[in-house]
């Protein structure tokens, strides 16, 4: 048996575009090939990631980057298979009774390889700064409307350590707890505890989706090289846990 069985909507939710293709896009072409609604969530525009050197680099640093990768993220949602998209802190996924408010990327700094941690001049309004209870009511807002069979967001470290990662991650169980809605977390290796897929047959597809993210990355043969040089395969198994 696996978590997946009797699932018939599935809400993810991740901190900046391209992370719903880089970790779960496998995940989501494989559910959305098998009629699952999927819905995405995501908090930030990733405004301050940096931007692969091309025709694009001039966007760095400008809200024009923040637009891009609007476009970026919704040519990928469609790629995978998304039913709908959303951004948080816009309606559904605003507490009721509060104005609109933009989540912005909080930045990081590398610890160590492949571990992150916060910035330190992240902006006054940046997701790892905004208030917990803030972010929780409004993920408890779009889960209202969505009303999703499970929820799928970061495990703990956020994969890496992101601050947006682990904020997510806090804030999603949070919200998934409060009203009864299974949450699993996202495993980068198989767990005794855990479900875990082989889904080899949606590369073709994650490869489209990730080639929608130009600003931020390349694909080279089987895999990701991203803004700063850094080069990971590309994903196509993923571990579920439940939380």
């Amino acid at each position: 048996m696996s978590l997946l069985d009797a699932v018939t909507s599935v809400l993810v939710v991740h901190a900046h575009p391209d992370d719903e293709t880089i970790s779960t896009g496998a995940l989501i072409a494989s559910l959305a090939s098998r009629g699952i609604r999927i819905s995405l969530v995501t908090a930030t525009r990733g405004e301050r990631g940096e931007v692969v050197a091309g025709p694009l680099s001039v966007l760095a640093g400008t809200p024009a980057l923040a637009k891009e990768r609007e476009r970026e993220l919704e040519r990928a949602a469609f790629t995978l298979g998304v039913s709908e998209g959303f951004w948080l802190g816009e309606a559904p996924a605003r507490a009721p009774g509060l104005p609109a408010r933009r989540y912005r990327d909080s930045g990081m700094e590398w610890i160590r390889p492949g571990v992150a941690g916060p910035a330190a001049d992240s902006d006054t309004d940046a997701l790892a700064r905004a208030p917990l209870d803030e972010a929780t009511a409004d993920l408890v807002a779009i889960l209202q409307h969505v009303r999703p069979s499970l929820v799928i967001s970061y495990d703990e470290t956020g994969g890496y350590g992101h601050p947006d990662h682990v904020r997510v991650h806090v804030a999603t169980i949070a919200a998934s707890r409060s009203l009864g809605i299974p949450f699993a977390e996202i495993l980068d290796a198989p767990a005794a505890d855990a479900d875990w897929f082989d889904l080899e047959t949606q590369h073709e597809t994650v490869v489209a989706a990730l080639r929608c993210h130009a600003s931020q990355l390349t694909v080279d043969g089987d895999s990701i090289v991203h803004s700063g040089g850094q080069r990971d395969p590309i994903r196509t198994a993923i571990g579920l846990r439940l939380r």
